[in-house]
């Protein structure tokens, strides 16, 4: 098996999706709602791919202003491909892309949160959120 990292900012909305409900993130995305899918991808800064064998198993998207702050909105890895270092990787890449002066921030899943720390990442203890409006 090959694995690749690349940027694909042309990344579609069918591989992103794919990728979430393979990762299980696709039950906090709204994975229904292709226009909503489609600004996610158009809008954002910065998007790296992991592939193995050309088969995508692993993305990660991120906003920011390379200058102070990125936010690494998903990380998403297939099931299939965890523990395998593809999302430090992914994590590094997206970091590395929008610059290393930059702060790296997420928010982590619930499954997810004891991930972070393993990599190296610290915990921040005051996060605030509004919650969209339906």
């Amino acid at each position: 098996m090959v694995l690749t990292y690349a940027l694909e900012p042309n990344l579609t909305p069918a591989a992103f999706i794919d990728i979430l409900v393979r990762s299980t993130l696709a039950e906090r995305r709204p994975v229904d709602r292709d226009e909503v899918i489609q600004k996610m991808l158009a809008q954002a800064d910065i998007i790296v791919t992991a592939r193995a064998d050309y088969r995508l198993v692993g993305v990660s998207r991120a906003l920011t202003d390379f200058a102070y702050c990125t936010y690494l909105s998903d990380l998403a890895v297939d099931e299939a491909f965890q523990r395998r270092g593809i999302g430090r990787e992914l994590i590094r890449r997206t970091h590395q892309a929008a610059g290393l002066h930059t702060n790296l921030i997420l928010l982590a899943a619930p499954k997810a949160r004891s991930y972070y720390p393993h990599i190296g990442m610290e915990n921040h203890d005051s996060c605030w959120i509004t919650r969209a409006i339906s």
